[in-house]
């Protein structure tokens, strides 16, 4: 059990390393009207990866705390980090939920069963990102900052939020897939190797026969 507490804190920590690079530094930035900003980037990604790693609540945790941390040193988003913490967190959580505590992908041999939860996983918590990061950072700019050009950004916003999610699925269907061809090839090569055996343990149970 300590073990693997620690195996998770060490797991967390490493996805708020990672969410924060990618995040800061792999990001393409959009100004918009006002002084604001939004960005297209692979920092979900890191959340939904954790969550499928060790489950959503250490990977959300990672992953929000990276992504604020990156909001905190970037004057632009420095006034967001609230309200990137409470939505990226929600992001693991949700994706740990349905792929752990629905699907078991953790508990199961069968690669398509854990490959399609992974699936439905990650397009729902992405899914959620794409629906309410918009709408939380419409309400958060105009009701509670009551910043102007909030209609302008909203559209932005779905627009980048859209494209991140389409592009984590894609990468994890291609992964998937990827994984399942070469276990594919490999069952494959044992028992071409099990065939080659029996074959040999034949020929010579047939030269001892002939021999005696």
């Amino acid at each position: 059990m300590k073990h693997e507490n620690i195996y998770k804190l060490t797991l967390t920590a490493l996805m708020a390393a990672l969410s924060y690079v990618i995040f800061t530094f792999l990001q393409i930035q959009i100004t918009l009207p006002g002084g604001d900003a939004t960005s297209f980037h692979l920092g979900n990604a890191v959340c939904v990866l954790g969550a499928l790693l060790v489950g959503g609540v250490y990977g959300g945790i990672g992953g929000a705390i990276g992504m604020t941390i990156g909001d905190l040193f970037n004057p632009v988003y420095v006034v967001y980090a609230p309200k990137t913490f409470i939505l990226k967190f929600c992001i693991g959580l949700i994706t740990g939920l349905i792929a752990h505590k629905i699907g078991h992908i953790s508990t199961s041999n069968d690669n398509k069963h854990v490959l399609k939860w992974t699936i439905i996983a990650t397009v729902c918590g992405l899914g959620f990102n794409v629906v309410f990061d918009p709408l939380f950072g419409y309400f958060y700019k105009r009701v509670l900052m009551g910043k102007p050009a909030a209609e302008v950004a909203l559209v932005w916003n779905i627009t980048t939020t859209s494209v991140n999610a389409i592009c984590r699925c894609c990468s994890n269907y291609l992964h998937g897939t990827s994984s399942g061809t070469q276990e594919s090839k490999s069952v494959s090569y044992i028992k071409i190797k099990d065939n080659e055996k029996e074959r040999a343990g034949t020929v010579r149970c047939s030269a001892l026969f002939w021999n005696q």
